[in-house]
């Protein structure tokens, strides 16, 4: 297949690399239909990427051309779905030696929400000592919901309820480790009463907050502490005023949209789950392998995706002759 776009030239931090495979995440969809250049030229879509690096920028210290590696990119930048991308070195983690270029390809970005939301937002405790707290994830079986069940069972002290609303999602988010499941579809806290408990002292709402709105007020704790991923029309944060709940927002676009100074934590998150992998804490969360990457490919799971059904992660690996 002959490229279209010219190969891209390396900033002085960059990677070139050459892709292997590639994920799709809600953030492709919303970023096709919503955010189209003004100037009408084609945009390359995609964030989560597995591959081999190409060469390097005048700048890179962390990587060498031919190194293994794993990824999300950019959000300001070109996206994955090309042979090749210049990605920040800052950005890019070694990928996980035990997993193939597909299986690595369904993790960084939603790896990385998901420890951002962990460790950077909620600020939970990595001591295995610490006082016994609980988590609900509200949308247990997505791809971010698929990697905090693991990272939190696998780092932390937390209890952790997740939610799924049919048998496969169900099974799923048990397969990922969660102490416990209840449904989404269901008043969660009338759910939650069925297992025993009241309140929670941490919330992942992860998927329609805006309809889990008045639930969320009245399961949290006093001191509580939510963080939401999504794009709710409307969310009154006032009313979280009486109880003290913190309330964060999780983009883990930030750091390379602003080009902070904290920007290789990514490298570095991304080098701790390489590692977790590696010792078999935690697993891929690929459930579906759509084919090559090509147009017609990525339609299609674009399509699946916002149909609002899919559990885990779907994959696209190699190109066409």
């Amino acid at each position: 297949m002959k490229p279209d776009l010219p190969k891209p030239v390396a900033r002085p931090r960059d990677l070139i690399v050459r892709v292997e495979a590639v994920s799709v995440n809600p953030a492709d969809t919303k970023l096709r239909r919503f955010a189209a250049p003004p100037d009408n030229r084609p945009r390359v879509l995609g964030f989560d990427a597995a591959g081999v690096v190409e060469s390097v920028g005048s700048e890179v210290t962390l990587f060498r051309p031919g190194d293994a590696v794993f990824y999300a990119g950019d959000i300001a930048r070109p996206g994955t779905n090309a042979q090749f991308h210049a990605v920040d070195e800052r950005l890019v983690g070694p990928k996980p030696q035990t997993l193939g270029f597909a299986e690595a390809a369904a993790l960084p970005l939603t790896a990385i929400t998901a420890w951002e939301i962990l460790f950077e937002r909620l600020k939970v405790s990595r001591d295995a000592s610490a006082a016994p707290q609980t988590l609900l994830i509200v949308g247990g079986a997505g791809g971010v919901g698929s990697i905090l069940i693991q990272l939190a069972r696998s780092l932390t002290n937390l209890t952790v309820i997740a939610t799924g609303s049919r048998p496969q999602t169900v099974q799923w988010v048990e397969n990922m480790g969660a102490n416990a499941v209840i449904n989404h579809r269901l008043p969660l806290a009338e759910e939650l009463r069925r297992i025993g408990l009241k309140e929670v002292d941490f919330i992942a709402s992860l998927t329609a907050s805006d309809r889990h709105y008045e639930a969320l007020k009245t399961v949290i704790k006093p001191q509580g502490h939510i963080v939401l991923i999504d794009d709710p029309e409307h969310f009154d944060i006032v009313p979280f005023k009486r109880k003290s709940v913190t309330l964060s927002w999780e983009f883990m676009f930030t750091r390379s949209t602003f080009q902070t100074p904290d920007m290789i934590e990514q490298h570095r998150l991304l080098a701790a789950v390489s590692a977790l992998v590696d010792r078999g804490e935690i697993r891929t969360t690929m459930t579906q392998h759509a084919g090559p990457i090509s147009a017609a490919n990525l339609i299609r799971v674009h399509d699946q995706i916002e149909a609002g059904s899919s559990i885990g992660k779907t994959v696209l690996s190699g190109f066409p002759d």
